[in-house]
C-alpha cells in the first residue's frame, strides 16, 4: 500500500503544470493544473486517461463533443483521441490516472 500524498491538490502553477506521482508498469498518476484563462497544451497520448475534476472549471473538447466539467467530474479519455480542456473559469485540478502508464506505449 502506498498513501499519495498531494495528489489532486492545486499546485499555484504560473502556466499548465503535469506532475507525476506514482508510476509502475501498468498505471501512472498524478495531477493537471491549469490557471483561470490558462492553455491546454497537450496532444493526445499513447494511453487510455481518466481525469477527476477536484476543482475548477471549464469545458472539454474532443472530436466527439464537449462538455462543461467540474468538481466530481470523471472523464474518459481513450488513447490517441484530441482532447483539450478551454474557457478555464476557475483553477482546474485534475487528478491523472493512466494506464498503461503515462509514456510507456510511447514509439509502439
Amino acid at each position: 500500500m502506498q498513501i499519495i500524498k498531494g495528489a489532486g491538490e492545486w499546485a499555484q502553477p504560473e502556466a499548465s503544470d503535469w506532475v507525476e506521482h506514482l508510476k509502475v508498469p501498468d498505471l501512472s498518476i498524478g495531477t493537471y493544473c491549469i490557471p483561470v484563462g490558462g492553455v491546454d497544451k497537450q496532444s493526445p497520448h499513447t494511453e487510455d486517461e481518466i481525469y477527476v475534476v477536484t476543482t475548477g472549471r471549464a469545458r472539454i473538447v474532443t472530436p466527439t463533443g464537449e462538455e462543461q466539467v467540474g468538481p466530481g467530474a470523471v472523464i474518459f479519455v481513450p488513447a490517441g483521441e484530441e482532447h483539450r480542456f478551454v474557457d478555464i473559469t476557475e483553477n482546474l485540478t485534475l487528478l491523472v490516472v493512466f494506464g498503461p502508464a503515462y509514456g510507456s506505449r510511447a514509439g509502439r
